[in-house]
């Protein structure tokens, strides 16, 4: 027989646990919806050579970092590409958030990203860093509209794919062309008079009893044109490493796609 004190101590257990039980859940709710900003992956451009502390340079890279962190406009937008400087001392510094970020989100991605990308590649004049919320590149040269095929990664999920992986690949291969086709025609209704392609979109199809999720982006700069033969390059590219993956994200220095058996941005942040 339990004294009144031990089913006290039992009962005041049982709600401890079950708060931490919701508290779990809700995070692994935020992560699955990929709240979170990781770090994710960043590449020194060598080949671009270094600057000199105080140099014209590194004086052009200082008031363009300035500027952007105080412009609204491309923070709400999600995207800008500034340079200043000759061609001899030209620097460029292009950022683009992910497409369900915007504003104050995709300013502290920015600030984030900058400040740890000089600290990752000190005084390199190219280098480019990746986070889930956003992509920023530091360059000595102007590659507006210009696809990079050079710069990416692939990260996979650990898990490989269970059951029919032939009808995995092609309801994947479907959906991501349906997404690039939404992305490259549809507009992002971000603020008002904003009249570009979205370059972003994301949804869903139905695989057996799941749902495959596929989001893919490209660079706001490129055209229609660019940005499907970018993603086709990725696909193709990257195929050995994320075949038979239950997931997996391929990031590119113009484009990226992503592929998971979970939701993981906003859907009503898409254009579709």
């Amino acid at each position: 027989m339990y004294s009144s004190s031990s089913l006290s101590k039992r009962l005041f257990l049982v709600t401890i646990l079950a708060v931490v039980a919701t508290q779990l859940f809700l995070m692994r709710t935020v992560s699955s919806l990929n709240m979170t900003n990781a770090y994710l992956h960043h590449k020194c451009l060598v080949s671009q050579g270094k600057y000199k502390p105080g140099s014209l340079h590194d004086i052009n890279y200082n008031k363009i970092i300035k500027s952007l962190s105080n412009d609204t406009y491309a923070f709400r937008t999600g995207y800008s590409m500034t340079a200043l400087g000759e061609q001899s001392d030209l620097a460029s510094v292009t950022f683009q958030c992910r497409g369900d970020s915007y504003g104050n989100k995709c300013r502290s991605c920015f600030a984030t990203a900058q400040s740890e990308l000089r600290k990752k590649c000190p005084r390199d004049k190219g280098a480019i860093i990746w986070y889930d919320q956003c992509f920023v590149e530091f360059s000595s040269f102007d590659t507006t509209g210009q696809i990079n095929y050079d710069d990416g990664f692939c990260m996979t999920s650990a898990k490989n794919v269970s059951g029919d992986r032939i009808s995995f690949e092609k309801t994947f291969l479907v959906l991501v062309g349906e997404m690039t086709q939404v992305a490259v025609t549809k507009k992002q209704k971000i603020i008002k008079n904003y009249d570009k392609p979205a370059m972003y979109a994301a949804g869903e199809k139905r695989l057996g009893k799941k749902k495959l999720y596929v989001m893919v982006q490209c660079m706001v700069d490129l055209n229609e044109k660019g940005c499907r033969e970018c993603l086709s390059h990725m696909v193709v590219h990257y195929q050995d490493c994320y075949r038979d993956k239950q997931g997996a994200r391929v990031f590119g220095g113009s484009c990226s796609f992503r592929f998971e058996l979970y939701p993981f941005v906003n859907p009503k942040t898409s254009p579709n």
